[in-house]
């Protein structure tokens, strides 16, 4: 079961026509596809994806690019909130399971992956699964450390010598480092592995209680009285990586960290391969022609330039240059124009000699001719929006005038 209901508000304005899960990614892919293929390249085919809010966008990209075989009983299905246990929307990540529990009591499972939507990383969950049975946990959570600075946003874990939940705070202030370890803090990752039955008698248990999130009240309770045991995602392996993209996991919740992300896939050897062949990122299938390099009239002067960066299908660099960024499907950069450490989502125009600096461009969007973005902040700020570290973000169908 795959949360995918957030608002996302700190994404803002990228959410604010789509969820979170649903916000571009990496040139071609949207977020949510990573967890999706994390499942399907560990051989589970029965996922629910639990959506929400401005879940139209999502909807279609799950419709149309992920369409499983049903006549094996392998399938990845929508479910919008119902509202089946009463008048409310989801109020918290165990209240989205509970208001669903009838997809767990229909299905009867073994076991029940709860993990979130909108976080980019892999995993095979296979080791997972196998750490949770061997231990017979009833409940095991995926965590990975984190710096004290970052660590008041997630939950904190404390483990004894065998990996068992002996302490667990839910975004704290002054969170508890990593015994040995100082500057570091455990954090879960919000992926979750439950026991099925027990995981339904804690949800009904917990709607009498008044527990509706797994962090905040469902987490608290259980490991005092029953084997939570926390599995150590840096032990991951996933065939075919490199060393050094191990452990790599990114919660893109807000712009900055969302940017950041995307520029991680441009490098020489990036910390996230998108190229590894034993384990696939699937998406839709944009049906784009390949990417195109045009001289333009000089094949001297205006040569079509892309460095350190990922260019989709249907792109054309005319006589521009393309430096550290990400190029979604049908983005056309035209004579002149510099792009450098930019992000621009499907079918954005670079007018001739437009200049754009740490900037994410919103779908569809024409910057005209000799348009400058990202040089002045303090005029970037008075158009558009401009994060405190100086990312512009120019959100959908705004008009820009030269």
């Amino acid at each position: 079961m795959i949360m995918a209901g957030g608002q996302g508000n700190r994404l803002q304005p990228l959410t604010r026509d789509r969820a979170k899960p649903a916000v571009h990614f990496g040139g071609t892919y949207r977020i949510i596809d990573f967890v999706l293929n994390n499942f399907i390249n560990s051989g589970i085919f029965k996922i629910k994806v639990l959506t929400q809010f401005k879940s139209d966008s999502l909807n279609k990209h799950i419709s149309t690019a992920w369409s499983l075989n049903r006549s094996l009983d392998q399938y990845v299905d929508l479910v919008p909130a119902q509202m089946r246990t009463g008048s409310d929307w989801y109020k918290g990540t165990a209240d989205a399971i509970f208001q669903n529990i009838n997809l767990i009591t229909d299905e009867r499972p073994d076991l029940v992956a709860i993990f979130g939507g909108d976080h980019i990383y892999k995993m095979d969950i296979n080791q997972m699964i196998g750490f949770h049975l061997s231990r017979s946990a009833l409940l095991t959570i995926a965590a990975i450390p984190v710096t004290v600075e970052e660590a008041s946003e997630f939950g904190i874990i404390e483990v004894d010598s065998d990996s068992r939940m002996i302490g667990f705070e839910e975004k704290p202030k002054n969170p508890k480092e990593i015994p040995g370890r100082p500057g570091w803090c455990l954090a879960s990752m919000g992926n979750y592995i439950f026991t099925s039955k027990f995981l339904v008698r804690e949800l009904l248990k917990g709607s009498r209680d008044g527990a509706t999130d797994f962090g905040k009240h469902i987490i608290p309770a259980l490991y005092k009285e029953f084997p939570v045991y926390v599995y150590d995602f840096n032990s991951n392996i996933v065939r075919g990586e490199q060393a050094h993209t191990r452990g790599y996991w990114r919660d893109v919740g807000n712009i900055d960290a969302f940017f950041e992300a995307n520029m991680d896939i441009c490098t020489e050897n990036p910390q996230f391969d998108l190229y590894n062949h034993y384990w696939p990122i699937r998406t839709f299938n944009w049906n784009q022609p390949p990417a195109r390099f045009v001289a333009g009239e000089n094949a001297h002067s205006h040569q079509g330039t892309a460095i350190d960066s990922v260019v989709s299908p249907g792109c054309i660099i005319s006589g521009g240059t393309v430096v550290k960024s990400v190029l979604s499907p049908g983005v056309s950069v035209q004579k002149d124009a510099l792009v450098e450490e930019s992000i621009l989502f499907p079918d954005v125009t670079v007018g001739p000699g437009t200049k754009i600096k740490r900037a994410i461009i919103e779908k569809g969007l024409h910057i005209p001719a000799g348009f400058e973005i990202g040089y002045d902040l303090k005029r970037d700020s008075i158009l558009f929006h401009v994060t405190e570290s100086g990312i512009v973000v120019i959100a959908k169908d705004t008009i820009i005038k030269a």
